[in-house]
């Protein structure tokens, strides 16, 4: 999952009320069926920070809740605001994540580019970055073992 420091960092994660939060504001339809479809209570994520100096993963959270509406769509004073959203039709939704660690180093987009064995990794493919991206087990292990 991916977020700009700028307006969401892991330290910010960090310092939230038992580390938790939810993840709001996911509007594209790709992102929000992995999010809705697939994301489950004890799954781990990392966390990248993107539109940065070094854009890179900066460390690890979890779902502690699976997904439900995503209530910024019905505030018309919120900048994720929808008009096309309900709340007795949701077209958005959310779920809360936990921090879990920060790394010791960012382990940036360029050196990940470098390795064969995440040539298939969605964030390493040219083209849109969406703002959730699945990883397979071997990439998640790989890319801690970069640490």
């Amino acid at each position: 999952m991916k977020s700009e420091p700028g307006e969401f960092s892991i330290q910010d994660l960090q310092s939230m009320p038992d580390q938790t939060e939810h993840w709001d504001g996911v509007r594209n339809y790709q992102a929000h069926n992995m999010m809705r479809d697939e994301m489950k209570i004890g799954d781990q994520v990392f966390f990248y920070h993107s539109n940065c100096e070094i854009p890179g993963i900066v460390g690890i959270m979890k779902v502690v809740r699976e997904s439900y509406p995503d209530f910024t769509a019905f505030d018309q004073n919120d900048k994720h605001y929808d008009p096309k959203s309900d709340p007795d039709n949701p077209r958005w939704f959310m779920v809360d994540i936990q921090f879990v660690r920060q790394f010791k180093r960012t382990i940036a987009l360029s050196e990940l580019k470098q390795y064969p064995e995440l040539s298939e990794l969605a964030l390493v493919r040219r083209g849109n970055r969406l703002s959730i991206m699945p990883a397979t087990k071997d990439q998640w292990e790989f890319i801690l073992s970069l640490e």
